[in-house]
């Protein structure tokens, strides 16, 4: 299921897109029940999907509908094991942004930066 969520991106799109975390204060060892998306990019954020990290990868988060610029949105996850999720963000410019070794239990709010 992992290898669904791979991508291929080009230098121009692994240059112009981040995605970033802030810690959370209060670290532990299991993740927080939800996770914040911040959307700073000057497009609307068209899917956001976080999965298990691992060859039998699970879904636990997903997007319900487009995040427009400057909005954020919390998600709700399911049943989530361990610290490390693999992230995929899609953009209304076509331009994607991954991460393998997304901290949850660290990591509170995710934001998505030019």
């Amino acid at each position: 299921m992992r290898d669904q969520y791979l991508v291929a991106m080009g230098l121009g799109a692994a240059a112009a897109l981040a995605l970033t975390a802030l810690p959370s204060a209060a670290q532990s060892g299991k993740p927080h029940a939800q996770i914040t998306i911040t959307n700073q990019r000057s497009v609307p954020l068209n899917s956001f999907e976080i999965a298990t990290a691992g060859e039998q990868s699970r879904l636990v988060a997903k997007l319900a509908k487009p995040l427009a610029p400057g909005k954020s949105v919390a998600l709700k996850l399911n049943k989530p094991q361990g610290c490390n999720y693999f992230v995929l963000a899609k953009f209304g410019d076509d331009s994607e942004s991954d991460s393998d070794s997304m901290d949850l239990c660290r990591d509170r709010v995710i934001r998505l930066t030019e």
